[in-house]
């Protein structure tokens, strides 16, 4: 079924007002995305559309190999392609919005379905959701942009690839928490240093992971309990449009990754996507490393985010096909689980690829295996 197909970047702009910038550079007023039509041969009036908060996925196997099956692909950037530092979710819903719009009035596309990778899961079912019953009128930080004016259209399908919970929630599930103080993020609870010589070792009880994803939650709600005060007292102050920086040590701290029999699938113990997760612990690449006061609300809140893939999940009425990967090393069984059972509305499919990792890198014929239950399930849709 092996189909040739071309790939063409393109640019999607549209007009913004906004009381300032959180993007680097580029034209004041104006959100350019970067964006890849993955054409095959065959003409088709049907169109996966991939996005991710923060993009950057064109070239992972998954695309490529939909293209390759005869389905026209596009991967849809957001505007804050590769960083995540001053993300707002609202507005990557925006993005998505317009690359669906620019897919059917320019491109001609009459179906839509949205391919849900990974971080790109969540946000696709807070599109959808948002699309079918817009309810979003401000940000979390009280701003906008108002969902409910976007105009939103609403696509045919979801697909969720290897997707976990939503970032609010998986941030919240590798938060370390036995960081006590945000200004001394070193100073940690031994009995909660997954990572220290003197916390409880595997196999976990259930008592103490208990306490552990307590304390996580805790952890998630002092820092938004210190955001939403500091973006207070800059209102209070007069600046209303003032942003803070800040960093959060600690963001890989999830007993799963040490304890197999925490979540059991097939992926390799001691490890996650990024590597050693004690490295990750604490290295430049961890979830939040570095973010804003408003971008934590809006990203990474564990009850503020609008973004949150269990509730989103709940609104979906179109079909959902859900594709987990058996040794996925972000992404634990659960993940899926969860999300297909919070879907109480949609028609759903699932199917799961056995031994397959996070990204399929090394497995070709598990992305391949992967790509033909899409196209089997978009085919059985029309």
């Amino acid at each position: 079924m092996a189909s040739d197909y071309q790939r063409i970047p393109y640019l999607i702009v549209f007009d913004e007002t906004a009381a300032f910038k959180d993007t680097y550079a580029g034209m004041i007023g104006k959100v350019v995305l970067e964006a890849q039509l993955l054409k095959p041969d065959t003409p088709s009036d049907s169109v996966v559309i991939f996005s991710h908060p923060i993009g950057g996925g064109a070239y992972l196997p998954m695309p490529g190999a939909l293209a390759r099956r005869g389905i026209h692909t596009i991967y849809a950037n957001t505007r804050y392609r590769g960083n995540d530092t001053a993300l707002i979710m609202e507005k990557t819903i925006l993005d998505l919005g317009a690359a669906i719009r620019d897919a059917k009035e320019r491109l001609g596309y009459k179906r839509v379905y949205l391919g849900g990778w990974s971080g790109g899961g969540a946000m696709s079912l807070f599109y959808q959701a948002e699309a079918q019953s817009p309810s979003v009128t401000q940000t979390p930080a009280g701003e906008p942009p108002d969902l409910t004016k976007a105009g939103l259209i609403p696509a045919d399908g979801v697909m969720l690839l290897a997707a976990h919970l939503s970032r609010n929630l998986t941030l919240t599930e590798w938060l370390d928490p036995s960081v006590r103080d945000e200004s001394r993020p070193f100073d940690r609870d031994n009995d909660l240093n997954l990572y220290g010589p003197l916390a409880p070792k595997p196999p976990y009880e259930a008592a103490y992971l208990e306490r552990f994803r307590a304390a996580q939650i805790d952890r998630n709600r002092r820092i938004t309990a210190w955001v939403k005060a500091e973006l207070a007292a800059l209102r209070a102050a007069g600046r209303p449009n003032e942003e803070r920086c800040f960093t959060v040590q600690g963001t890989m701290a999830d007993p799963r990754f040490l304890d197999p029999a925490v979540d059991p699938s097939d992926r390799r113990p001691n490890w996650s996507y990024l590597g050693d997760p004690q490295l990750v612990n604490d290295g430049p690449v961890g979830l939040a490393r570095f973010t804003t006061l408003r971008s934590w609300l809006s990203q990474w809140s564990y009850d503020d985010s609008h973004a949150h893939g269990l509730r989103c999940a709940a609104r979906l009425t179109v079909p959902l096909l859900v594709i987990e990967n058996s040794a996925d090393d972000a992404c634990t069984p659960s993940h899926a689980a969860r999300l297909m059972a919070a879907a109480t509305n949609a028609p759903t499919t699932h199917h799961v690829v056995r031994g397959a990792n996070h990204y399929y890198f090394g497995q070709p014929e598990l992305a391949a295996e992967a790509a033909s239950k899409a196209r089997a399930w978009i085919e059985a849709l029309g």
